[in-house]
Parts: C-alpha cells; sequence; structure tokens
C-alpha cells in the first residue's frame, strides 16, 4: 500500500460551548469561523471531501448560505468524536475508508497538517493518529493546553491539562502539546463511540483518553506547523490578527 487509501474530512460544529457559546460562529473578517476551517481543510489534496456536522438549525442554514457541505446530527452526543461517527454513517462512508476529526476551532489550520496527520495510514497497523508539536514552558502551564507524552514509538501514552512530565531538569526536555486532529480508521471510529465515557476522560475532559483507557494505540505525529485554537472569546483577536497579516500578504 502506496497511499493511505480514502479520507474524509469531518468538522463538528456545536453550537453549545461551555466557555464560548456559539463559538462556530464566530465571526472572523466577515466569515464564521467553520468557514475558516472548511475553507483551509477543503485545501488539502489528501482529503476526497470535507464536510460539517452540526447539531444547530443557525450553523446548518449559515452553513447552506455559503455553500459548505452540512449534515445535521444529534445534540446529545458526549464528544465531538461521536458526532464525527454519526456523520459518516449518514454520509455512508465505506468501511475501508479513514475518518478525519476536523475540530471547528481551528480556524488558522494549515491543509498541510492533514497530510501529516493521515500519511501514516499507509501502515496498515495504525488505527487512529494525532497531531502535536513543541511548545514554551509558559504554554504548557496553561489548562487550556493539553499536553501529550508518547513512546519512542510515537504511541501516545498520556494526554493532561496539567504539566507532564514532571521535569527536573528544564534544560533537558520539550514540553509538547496537542494539536485537537484525529483521523480514525471506520472500525476503530465505531469502537471509540461504542465505548462508555472512561474516568480519566470524565476527569480531564478530554476525549482521547477514552482511547488510550481502552488499549487503542493513538500514533502522534509531530508537526512543526502551527495552529491556533479558539477556547475562548479572547482567542479571537489572536486569529483576527494572523488572518489580517496573511491577507496583507
Amino acid at each position: 500500500m502506496t497511499n493511505p487509501g480514502e479520507c474524509y474530512g469531518i468538522i463538528p460544529a456545536r453550537y453549545n460551548s461551555t466557555r464560548f457559546p456559539g463559538k462556530p460562529m464566530a465571526n472572523i473578517l466577515g466569515k464564521p469561523m467553520f468557514w475558516h476551517v472548511y475553507n483551509n481543510a477543503s485545501q488539502c489534496a489528501s482529503l476526497c471531501r470535507v464536510v460539517v456536522a452540526t447539531d444547530d438549525k443557525r450553523i446548518f442554514q449559515a452553513a447552506k448560505n455559503l455553500d459548505v457541505p452540512v449534515v445535521m446530527t444529534r445534540n446529545d452526543h458526549p464528544s465531538g468524536t461521536d458526532r464525527v461517527m454519526e456523520a459518516a454513517e449518514l454520509l455512508k462512508l465505506p468501511d475501508y475508508s479513514v475518518v478525519v476529526n476536523i475540530q471547528g476551532d481551528e480556524p488558522a489550520i494549515k491543509p498541510e497538517m492533514l497530510t501529516e496527520l493521515v500519511n501514516p495510514f499507509i501502515d496498515p497497523e495504525v488505527q487512529v493518529t494525532t497531531l502535536a508539536g513543541k511548545i514554551a514552558f509558559k504554554q504548557a502551564v496553561s489548562a487550556d493546553q493539553v499536553k501529550v507524552v508518547f513512546s519512542q514509538s510515537n504511541n501516545a501514552l498520556y494526554f493532561s491539562r496539567s504539566l507532564i512530565p514532571h521535569v527536573v531538569d528544564m534544560d533537558t526536555y520539550t514540553y509538547y502539546g496537542h494539536i485537537g486532529l484525529y483521523a480514525f480508521r471506520m472500525k476503530s471510529l465505531r469502537k471509540f463511540v461504542s465505548l462508555p465515557q472512561s474516568r480519566l476522560e470524565i476527569t480531564e475532559r478530554l476525549e482521547q483518553l477514552r482511547l488510550i483507557e481502552n488499549h487503542i494505540p493513538v500514533h502522534v505525529v509531530v508537526t512543526d506547523h502551527k495552529s491556533v485554537g479558539v477556547d475562548r472569546p479572547e482567542d479571537l483577536k489572536k486569529v483576527i490578527e494572523i488572518f489580517s497579516q496573511k491577507n496583507c500578504k
């Protein structure tokens, strides 16, 4: 096998975010945030198709008005990945496909990051992938920045909002920040949603820990590309600055 096969991108867009209600509709230079995510993701040549999956009529109609492919999903999903699974079923994606969960709060995502995310599926043993990048200590101390540690074979050992690991000598360690993008083989995605929320997942509010706790290996791809996630309304200012600078160039 010389390529990862058919890969599909799904962008879960839930309206009722606890920290930022209506986040997918946040205005960034005249367009809602989900449009920017879709616009960047759809430029990735590794993806056959990109679709928004929402539970809200306002997002659904806005997507239709902007010619963004969209499907309506239930409003009771415990995680974005559960929503992605329902969307994959609605779209009747083939069992052999790779499904990419593209977080709807990453408006500055680069198409190259999605290519890096799906490339490991050339190996038939790989079931789930995600991205991480080097971060400075001042970023690592924030609970909004999820950290990840992984093995020598790049399988994730743990994800946390806390500082991991405890570092005795700061000169000898680099922290890795998790970038909230995932890709699944369909069988692994089905298994994920069939499992109840796990103890650590509930404790840290990190759905990827459900995979770790159920012995589903997560392959971590280290990327040099940077993306800016939007967790709170104040994060929009940084994203708007990035887009404004890009437009000027």
